[in-house]
């Protein structure tokens, strides 16, 4: 979401040449993909009590690796990570729409708690609408400036220690991703705290930067386009396993964080390369994917609340959420793009 293209001087030389700057249409396509299915996950109706509803969100989870993975890959073509400037990009468009958020919650429920410590707490953690993946960025971002520094503290070995680094943090990532839930499970906490941790579980979300990093730093992108039939093979077969796990509730079926999870959305993301998709509009919209993912939930929130979609049923209320969300989302960026201040627009993450 928050542009990963940017440079950051003190860091050494690249996995890979250093390549041009300029937008990747395909990589921007990919996260316009991506937004459209962070909308999808926003918009089905809750909870989830139909099969469908189930195989639907399990299909559209994978939104997030695919930033990281997006991230991580770009990363490796700069080898450079603006950690001043990513912090910024992200921090500035979200506290500005933390502050709506809060009003909008504070409006609709009078007995909520403006306690200064709960507030600081509500914004540290994100718990307003649906902003925990911003502090997911931010961490995945200083655990990745971290890696390239600890890389290059030796230049003539930068890219084999790189290599090593990464390779242990996707281990211990996965690692972490598979004891964090029993853990916390045997220390009584409820299932929403575990819910709250499991989706800020930082270790683990790094495993899909690090996967990007590996591919970007290896120059496979070529060959991945010759093995395009396998991928798709590889990625529906994952799918249809993460999706059993979580509809027959067997082993670690959670949302996020298990082995199946990380399974079925390493392949999409590999494919999702592999298949290079260059659509304009996809690319519009992974252009001002952050714009959108901190904005769409108010019209997510406002339908939910006041636009009666409800009583269309299930399936015709999810369509007509999505549908009037993506629209509206658009239309926001388009305007925000066109006539806001740059400075203005780039306070709003567009």
């Amino acid at each position: 979401m928050v542009d990963a293209t940017q440079t950051m001087s003190g860091t050494a030389r690249p996995l890979t040449q250093t390549r041009t700057a300029s937008r990747d249409v395909a990589i921007d396509s990919m996260r316009g993909l991506a937004i459209l299915m962070v909308i999808g996950i926003h918009s089905l109706q809750q909870p989830l009590d139909a099969s469908w509803k189930t195989m639907l969100d399990a299909a559209l989870r994978p939104c997030v690796p695919i930033f990281l993975f997006a991230s991580g890959y770009l990363t490796a073509l700069s080898g450079r990570v603006p950690l001043g400037k990513r912090v910024m990009a992200a921090l500035i468009p979200y506290a500005i729409a933390f502050a709506a958020a809060y009003l909008y919650m504070a409006l609709q429920n009078p007995a909520m708690d403006h306690r200064p410590t709960t507030t600081a707490a509500r914004f540290v953690l994100a718990y307003v609408f649906v902003y925990y993946y911003v502090f997911v960025y931010l961490g995945c971002t200083l655990m990745l400036w971290l890696t390239l520094w600890f890389a290059h503290r030796v230049p003539a070995q930068s890219n084999e220690r790189l290599r090593v680094a990464l390779m242990l943090a996707l281990i211990f990532g996965l690692i972490i991703g598979s004891y964090v839930d029993p853990l916390l499970i045997q220390r009584g906490l409820s299932e929403g705290l575990i819910e709250e941790v499991r989706m800020r579980d930082i270790p683990f979300w790094f495993s899909f930067v690090a996967l990007g990093m590996f591919v970007g730093g290896s120059s496979v992108r070529p060959v991945l386009r010759q093995m395009r039939l396998t991928l798709t093979a590889a990625a529906l077969l994952a799918y249809v396993i993460y999706a059993a796990a979580r509809l027959l509730k067997i082993g670690d079926a959670a949302d996020y964080d298990s082995m199946a999870f990380f399974g079925y959305a390493a392949a999409l993301c590999v494919l999702l390369l592999a298949l290079g998709i260059r659509a304009p509009v996809l690319a519009m919209l992974g252009s001002g994917s952050y714009f959108i993912y901190l904005w769409h939930i108010f019209i997510v929130m406002a339908l939910r609340d006041h636009g009666g979609l409800r009583q269309f049923g299930p399936v015709a209320g999810t369509f007509l959420m999505y549908a009037i969300t993506v629209a509206l989302s658009l239309v926001a960026l388009l305007a925000v793009q066109r006539w806001a201040p740059p400075r203005a627009a780039r306070w709003l993450g567009a």
